[in-house]
């Protein structure tokens, strides 16, 4: 099975500024050691590829949470 690498978009980054867009959140089943917290597209690519992993989009979530109504959610121990 290949290993899967998970990135999200940051969230404070100012528009036209040519800084990194990716955050970098975690890797599963992959021997990688990660230095860089954030990261640009084309860099995950390449490093996805070299160690022949899947890349993952983490998405920000149900369009309820932005509009401030809450859900309880039990976690248990």
């Amino acid at each position: 099975m290949a290993g899967k690498i998970f990135y999200r978009e940051r969230q404070k980054i100012d528009e036209g500024k040519k800084q990194p867009r990716f955050k970098l959140v975690a890797v599963a089943d992959v021997n990688l050691k990660v230095y860089g917290k954030h990261l640009r597209k084309s860099e995950l690519e390449q490093i996805a590829s070299s160690v022949s992993a899947e890349l993952v989009l983490l998405t920000h979530g149900d369009e309820k949470y932005k509009e401030g109504e809450e859900d309880t959610v039990e976690v248990e121990d």
